[in-house]
């Protein structure tokens, strides 16, 4: 018995948790076991299919500064050797193919390399994301719109305010012109509220080192720079991308964990979690109403935190408890629309199938909508889309709360409601809709208000279980990105392997500023 190998539970099956269970395999003699609550692998980074159109729940640029990362990935799926559909029609020439890599027009398991291109509509015009300094921009602001918001940036350059908000942290960095014009209403679509009750933490992990002053020196520096992709994440101009979205990745990693000797056992729930307040004893796991007790040597949970707290009952002190619980997320709804066409025309000079607008998403400003982001699937990869050439297949992205009006609206009701509204913007005509869709996502997004504030309290207590590792975007309660989520859980095995008994390096992961601005 005393050669029998040690076991890991693994609550979720998202980027965070194969990636533990990958990196276990590989890197030591610990056996894993999944549980994931639903039918799917991937979390939210998974793929939706419907009748031949395949819908990126977010969507997932597969971009990192992490070299790590980008080899798990390639380890996965080889980038592209040879032109796609699209490039090949297009005679797209701004793209570096991989040396004996694979053709997507023969073989599946490749990553595409895609030209990046996300804008902001608003006042029914497009504006580069993020805002940028050029002659359109100001045309499509106005004379007036232009001067306040030169002088307003001036002002907030000279006037600093204190960072104790996330208005605070935007009008540092644009201005209050900008900040009302781009980033208030968006910001109230999103979480639900006014930046300036949300942490300001949020803005130092999404959008660190952007501000007009980074986007002037990305215009005057442009010219000099030799490698086009060592910028911040939010500038990059291409990132690779799976042929048949993110979830492709993440079901052949799911395959590659079980074929290593791992498990993965689908619709099945995590309930309860028997702990002694210094260790987790035994979870108890509901699947498809069976339910029973298990127990492992060590556990790696990327659940939300209010439910991982709530399942240990009553031993967990009980300012914790509460902090815990009532941590705030926000939820997810997106439509996916099959279009003959859109209304929008192609006014840049990328050229497209069908010169639609070469966007991968479009972030709706618009007032008097509840849309928040439009995903232009045929531009994530044409792959996507059954009929690309003659098809457009979108992503309506709304923002809720769980149980909320949006919420609770049967789906074609909603449908009807979110072509309205995509009508009503001038990207649509109703009649042109062939086919649509609707899902939903819980907790898609963990929320920075509410009892956030004292979160390191909860942090500090999860810390201090033996045999607990907190990893992901909910199991941290943090808004990471993919990459970020992964590196939770290599940091964590290597924690474990290493016997640390801090968990510091784990919640550190996308903390550190450095991170976004160099490539490692």
């Amino acid at each position: 018995m005393e050669n029998e190998k040690k076991t890991a539970i693994i609550i979720g099956a998202g980027p965070a948790g194969l990636c533990a269970a990958y990196t276990l395999l590989t890197e030591t003699d610990i056996i894993p076991v999944i549980f994931e609550e639903s039918d799917f692998i991937g979390g939210i980074s998974r793929t939706i299919e419907h009748n031949g159109n395949r819908m990126d729940i977010g969507g997932h640029r597969f971009f990192s500064k992490s070299e790590e990362v980008n080899e798990f990935w390639q380890k996965f799926m080889p980038v592209q050797g040879a032109p796609s559909i699209d490039d090949k029609i297009l005679e797209t020439k701004n793209k570096e193919l991989a040396k004996d890599g694979p053709d997507p027009e023969k073989e599946d398991n490749v990553l595409l390399i895609r030209n990046r291109v996300s804008r902001i509509y608003y006042l029914k015009k497009f504006f580069d994301y993020p805002i940028s300094l050029k002659f359109q921009t100001f045309k499509n602001m106005g004379f007036a719109r232009t001067m306040k918001a030169g002088f307003g940036y001036i002002h907030s350059a000279m006037f600093k305010k204190k960072e104790d908000s996330l208005k605070n942290f935007y009008i540092n960095r644009f201005g209050k012109p900008l900040y009302e014009m781009f980033f208030e209403d968006y910001t109230e679509k999103v979480w639900g509220r006014n930046p300036d009750s949300i942490d300001a933490s949020w803005g130092a992990q999404r959008v660190k080192g952007l501000s007009l002053r980074s986007a002037i020196w990305a215009v005057l520096s442009k010219p000099f720079k030799k490698n086009k992709n060592n910028v911040e994440t939010s500038l990059i101009e291409q990132y690779v991308y799976p042929k048949k979205g993110p979830g492709q990745l993440w079901e052949a990693v799911a395959d590659e964990v079980e074929r290593l000797g791992g498990k993965i056992v689908k619709n099945c729930s995590v309930e309860k979690i028997e702990t002694d307040g210094k260790k987790i004893i035994s979870v108890g796991i509901n699947k498809n109403g069976k339910k029973e007790t298990v127990s492992a040597d060590y556990y790696f949970s990327s659940m939300p935190i209010k439910d991982l707290i709530s399942g240990m009952g009553d031993i967990v002190p009980a300012d914790i408890h509460d902090i815990a619980v009532n941590l705030p997320y926000r939820d997810f709804i997106t439509v996916g629309l099959l279009v003959n066409k859109l209304k929008i025309k192609n006014e840049t000079k990328t050229k497209t199938i069908g010169n639609i607008v070469p966007d991968c998403w479009i972030y709706i400003q618009e007032k008097g909508v509840k849309l928040g982001r439009l995903q232009i699937f045929n531009n994530w990869s044409p792959y996507m889309v059954k009929d690309f050439e003659n098809n457009v297949w979108i992503g309506l992205e709304y923002f809720c709360n769980e149980g909320d009006e949006l919420w609770n609206m049967d789906d074609k009701a909603f449908i009807d409601f979110a072509a309205d509204e995509l009508s009503k913007i001038g990207i649509i005509d109703k009649e042109d809709i062939l086919d649509s869709v609707r899902a939903k996502v819980k907790k898609a997004y963990p929320a920075y208000f509410g009892t956030y504030s004292e979160f390191d309290k909860v942090k500090d207590y999860l810390s201090g279980i033996d045999n607990l590792y907190c990893i992901g975007r909910n199991g941290q309660h943090r808004y990471n990105n993919m990459d970020h989520s992964m590196m939770t859980a290599f940091e964590a095995v290597r924690a474990l392997k290493r016997g640390d008994t801090s968990r510091d390096v784990v919640w550190n992961v996308n903390t550190e500023k450095e991170y976004h601005e160099e490539k490692k």
